[in-house]
């Protein structure tokens, strides 16, 4: 694959070569470390010529430019000074990847004329670089080039950022970097076709924490069956390939201080079982962890970073299989919390995974909170299409605190309801519960059912099917998979619950 960019920080110097960006504000004017950069003033000819002026992440440059030796002078908009928050950096960081096209050496002023810029802001700068410069082509052997076949090409980029203060956004830029590198982790996994990633193997994925200093613990079959969580196994049943639990822990924080809790459903493919899915776009099922993809990726951005605090992450790995073996429509399984669930639909298996981890996330570490991710329903695209996240959840301030992050991340998240009327729609006459509602308010009764298993902890359910999967190219992703969620958990647990 593509290897990440590298990001230095150095005083404000007009380049001698390379690529060389700079940043201009809405109305096209340079400030002067950027205008050292252009003796021949082409930048501002290009302006007069072209429809640009600077807005938010827009683009122009000029190759070889005239009295200097760069390869390629680029100004990249950043829309109006006063409206810079962190999602525009992040944006404004992605643009210049993009611009940085095939270079080798890129510079980047970092300078806005009428604008002090934050450490934190150029920080946000190089996130946004390494966010939008990943590319999965693991197996892309070859490419058409001028009529021949080429072997795909993985260049670093370096990238020098120029600003008033390199040894503050230095230091700033360690935390960022730590979560693109939580970012990249949890893409690599949901971009990873099920036939290399099973259970198994994601396992042991997620064993390579331990280098961080996260302590794993993989709960095999036996142990699974020895604990009861028969939910889970039920819809690991009808694939040849075992299940397996992945629990994480990061002790960052005080010694007897509650930890945190962050779980995930990770199918590694999902054909609906029995109650099949139809054929087309079942591909994309391969993505259907990417949930326990985003919980993996949070834990090494915390252990990358060390966290102060206690955390707990856990997954559920699974393949949903229809087979002789594979369990039907109208199956009754005791869960591991035993309260007993009518299977009705096959399909609805994540919720099932979900329902034994949730229950014994609640009784075996007695979190402060749980937030559990999961590409839980078709119907939360329908409600919110790919630009947010589902967000339901039993505590005000967990939610709050969550759509506060995702504002501030880009990750949005829209609260929604849950009440008696939507729980009544998942009661059986023959179970205490069956695993789906039916069509209407198809996510809110999903949400409903993970709620019987979380008791009194305060408890967050993100249905991230619209938003962590063949989501919407943008200027920070153009990946199949978005690795949503790290970022936005990443910044609940730096903001609210560090020591």
């Amino acid at each position: 694959m593509t290897e990440k960019p590298t990001v230095t920080f150095a005083k404000f110097a007009a380049p001698k070569k390379g690529s060389v960006i700079v940043l201009v504000p809405e109305g096209g004017k340079l400030g002067e470390p950027a205008a050292a950069c252009d003796p021949a003033d082409i930048l501002p000819k290009i302006f007069a010529t072209t429809d640009f002026n600077g807005k938010l992440a827009a683009s122009v440059e000029a190759l070889a430019p005239q009295g200097t030796a760069y390869d390629r002078l680029t100004a990249v908009g950043t829309g109006k000074v006063d409206g810079l928050n962190e999602e525009a950096w992040l944006k404004i960081g992605g643009a210049a990847a993009a611009a940085a096209k095939n270079a080798t050496e890129v510079t980047l002023v970092a300078d806005v004329a009428g604008a002090e810029i934050a450490a934190a802001d150029i920080a946000s700068i190089g996130l946004g670089i390494l966010l939008r410069s990943y590319v999965f082509d693991k197996y892309k052997t070859k490419k058409e080039e001028n009529g021949a076949k080429q072997p795909s090409r993985g260049k670093a980029v370096r990238f020098t950022i120029q600003c008033a203060d390199p040894a503050a956004a230095r230091k700033a830029f360690a935390d960022a970097e730590a979560v693109a590198d939580g970012v990249y982790l949890a893409r690599d996994l949901v971009n990873e076709p099920a036939n290399v990633l099973g259970p198994v193997e994601f396992a042991e994925k997620v064993r390579e924490l331990e280098e961080l200093g996260v302590k794993v613990d993989i709960l095999t079959e036996k142990e699974l069956q020895k604990l009861g969580m028969r939910a889970l196994l039920g819809v690991a049943q009808g694939s040849v390939r075992p299940p397996r639990v992945a629990i994480m822990r990061w002790s960052g924080g005080k010694v007897r201080e509650k930890p945190v809790a962050f779980v995930g459903k990770g199918v590694v493919f999902d054909t609906g079982g029995i109650s099949i899915k139809p054929a087309a776009n079942m591909e994309d099922m391969k993505g259907d962890m990417a949930g326990a993809a985003a919980v993996v990726g949070l834990m090494r951005a915390l252990a990358a970073r060390k966290a102060k605090a206690n955390i707990v992450g856990m997954i559920g790995l699974v393949e949903n299989m229809p087979d002789g073996n594979a369990q039907r429509p109208g199956d009754i399984v005791t869960s591991m919390s035993g309260q007993t669930i009518e299977i009705i639909n096959t399909d609805a298996e994540g919720r099932l995974v979900l329902a034994d981890l949730l229950w014994h996330c609640k009784e075996q570490f007695k979190p402060q909170f749980i937030v559990n991710l999961a590409t839980l329903t078709g119907a939360i695209l329908i409600a919110l299409g790919n630009a947010y996240a589902g967000l339901f959840s039993n505590d005000d301030q967990l939610a709050e605190r969550l759509a506060e992050a995702g504002n501030a991340t880009g990750e949005k998240v829209w609260r929604m309801p849950l009440g008696p009327e939507y729980d009544k729609l998942i009661d059986t006459k023959n179970a205490d519960m069956k695993n789906t509602g039916g069509r209407n308010a198809g996510s809110i009764t999903a949400a409903q059912f993970l709620k019987r298993f979380v008791g009194e902890t305060p408890w967050a359910h993100l249905d991230v099917a619209g938003t962590a999967m063949a989501s919407p190219s943008s200027e920070i992703n153009q990946s199949w998979a978005s690795g949503f969620g790290v970022r936005l958990l990443d910044r609940l647990v730096a903001n609210h619950y560090e020591g």
